[in-house]
């Protein structure tokens, strides 16, 4: 069975003036869509058809003549993950168990931020900053490219797109400013937190 473009959870101006409708329709409506249709081209008839994206990306990673089919099936994953992790008026600060989480492994929510604020902008080139469960302890990670924590055993529970196609049209070379309004005014703690095992 094919893989489809997931609907998006909101209206495609709903992050304005965050992100804009524009950024949504070539980042959303381009690059995802773009993705989608790459990996079902590159698993119709193969022993991948039929198989879950989760497995076809740990089936793939690290497999050099399977990289074209990690990297879209990946890219499928971590889009959809991305636009879960955002939400119109999100922000603020998490609240329940995962506050209390945050608390206990990075010692305040603040230095959480801070932490991926780094990642995010200390990612050279194109990648992903990620929150993880790794066991029963949180932690920031990066990755590069289309590369997915899941591959190393870890939960993720938020991830930033850090790609420029997601934040250009509206911040230019500014990356330090969209990761500051993405976790200021755009992540849902709501799904975060509801991906905590």
């Amino acid at each position: 069975m094919a893989f489809t473009l997931p609907e998006l959870p909101y209206a495609k101006d709903a992050l304005a003036p965050h992100i804009s409708a524009q950024t949504l329709e070539f980042h959303y409506g381009k690059h995802h869509a773009g993705y989608v249709t790459k990996l079902n081209a590159a698993i119709e008839g193969t022993d991948l058809a039929g198989k879950s994206l989760e497995d076809i990306i740990k089936a793939t990673a690290g497999n050099p003549e399977k990289s074209g089919v990690f990297n879209n099936a990946a890219q499928v994953w971590n889009h959809s993950f991305y636009w879960q992790c955002m939400k119109p008026g999100g922000g603020g600060q998490p609240s329940g168990a995962l506050a209390e989480k945050i608390n206990a492994q990075f010692g305040s929510f603040d230095k959480l931020v801070a932490e991926l604020k780094a990642a995010g902008g200390g990612q050279f080139g194109s990648g992903w900053a990620w929150l993880v469960q790794d066991g029963d302890s949180l932690k920031v990670v990066k990755t590069l490219n289309a590369e997915n924590p899941m591959t190393d055993g870890l939960k993720p529970l938020l991830t930033i797109d850090v790609w420029e196609h997601a934040y250009y049209l509206d911040y230019q070379n500014k990356r330090p400013d969209y990761l500051d309004t993405f976790l200021s005014s755009l992540v849902n703690w709501d799904f975060v937190a509801s991906q905590l095992s």
